[in-house]
C-alpha cells in the first residue's frame, strides 16, 4: 500500500524509530538565516509606532533577505539533487533517481502551497 507520509520524507533523512523529528518537512532556509530575518522583522513591528517609515523600510529589507536567502538554498538543493542523479545509469539506479523525483515533488509543492 502507498503511504504517503512516507514517500514525503527527504531521501537522505530517514526516519528512525527513536528519532525525534518536528512536524512536517524541514525548513528551505537554513535557521541561522531564519532567525535573522525574524529578529530584524520583530524589530520593524516594535519600532513601528515610534518610526513608521524606518520599520517599513526595514520590513522590506527582511523580506528582501529572506528572499534571497530562500533563492540561494533552493540553488544550492537543486545543486546536490541534480549532481546526485546525473551521472547515473536509468536502468540500474531507478531507486536513486525515484528518491531524486520525490525530493523535487515535495520541494515543488512546498513553493505553490507558500
Amino acid at each position: 500500500m502507498y503511504d504517503q507520509t512516507r514517500a514525503q520524507q527527504p531521501a537522505d533523512r530517514p526516519a528512525g524509530l527513536g528519532e525525534r523529528r518536528s512536524p512536517g518537512p524541514d525548513p528551505l532556509i537554513p535557521s541561522d538565516g531564519r532567525d535573522k530575518v525574524v529578529r530584524r522583522l520583530g524589530h520593524a513591528v516594535n519600532a513601528f509606532a515610534d518610526a513608521p517609515r524606518e520599520a517599513l523600510e526595514e520590513a522590506e529589507s527582511a523580506l528582501d533577505e529572506a528572499t534571497e536567502a530562500l533563492l540561494e538554498a533552493l540553488k544550492e538543493r537543486r545543486r546536490v539533487l541534480r549532481a546526485g542523479w546525473q551521472d547515473q545509469d536509468p536502468e540500474t539506479q531507478s531507486t536513486e533517481l525515484r528518491l531524486a523525483l520525490r525530493e523535487y515533488r515535495e520541494i515543488t509543492g512546498r513553493l505553490l502551497r507558500a
